[in-house]
C-alpha cells in the first residue's frame, strides 16, 4: 500500500477484534512516530505504548469520548514538551498522523482521543492529570492525545466529505 492508499483507507476505528497486535507491528508504528518531523528537529514529543488491559480500561475513562479504549489492543499516548519547543502541539499532531497512517498500512485500526483541550484549560487539566497520574508522566509534559489501536471489528463506510471546492483554494481564498 502506498501513502495515498493509506490516506484514502484511513477511518476512525473504535470497535476492535479481541486479537493481540504483534510486538513487531507495534514497534513499526512507534518507529513511524519517532521518524515524524518536529520543528527544528527538537525532541518536543514523546510516546508511551500501553498494552495492559487494566491500563487501557483505566484510560478509557479519561474523557467521556474514549470508552472504546477499553476494547483496544494497545494505545499510544502522545505527549508534548512546551519546555523544549514552542511547536510542541504541532509536532505531536504530525506524529499522530504518522502513527495513524502506519497503522492503516499494517491493517490495524486506530481512533484518536483528544486529551489536551485548547479551549477549556480546566477540562484539559482534568483529563491530562487523570492520564498523567496513571502513567507517571512528568509535569513538564502535556498529554496531547491517546490513539487506540486494534484490528477492526468491521470497516466503516466511507464518510461523505464536503466538496473539495469548499475546502481547497488556489491562489487566493475563495478563488
Amino acid at each position: 500500500m502506498n501513502v495515498f492508499e493509506a490516506i484514502q483507507k484511513r477511518r476512525e476505528i473504535s470497535h476492535y477484534l479481541p486479537k493481540l497486535i504483534p510486538t513487531k507491528e507495534l514497534d513499526q508504528i512507534l518507529h513511524a512516530a519517532y521518524l515524524a518531523p518536529s520543528g527544528n528537529n527538537l525532541p518536543s514529543r514523546e510516546f508511551i505504548l500501553v498494552t495492559e488491559k487494566d491500563s487501557l480500561q483505566h484510560l478509557a475513562q479519561a474523557t467521556p469520548f474514549v470508552p472504546w479504549l477499553s476494547g483496544a489492543g494497545a494505545a499510544i499516548i502522545i505527549t508534548g514538551r512546551p519546555d523544549i519547543s514552542k511547536y510542541w502541539l504541532q509536532d505531536a499532531s504530525i506524529a499522530s498522523g504518522f502513527i495513524w497512517l502506519s497503522a492503516v498500512e499494517l491493517g490495524i485500526g486506530s481512533a484518536f482521543g483528544a486529551i489536551y483541550h485548547s479551549e477549556d484549560q480546566e477540562e484539559s487539566e482534568r483529563r491530562e492529570s487523570y492520564v498523567r497520574e496513571h502513567l507517571h508522566i512528568p509535569n513538564d509534559r502535556r498529554i496531547v492525545a491517546i490513539l487506540g489501536l486494534g484490528y477492526p471489528e468491521k470497516e466503516p463506510p466511507t464518510k461523505t466529505l464536503l466538496s473539495k471546492d469548499s475546502i481547497i483554494h488556489y491562489g487566493k481564498h475563495g478563488k
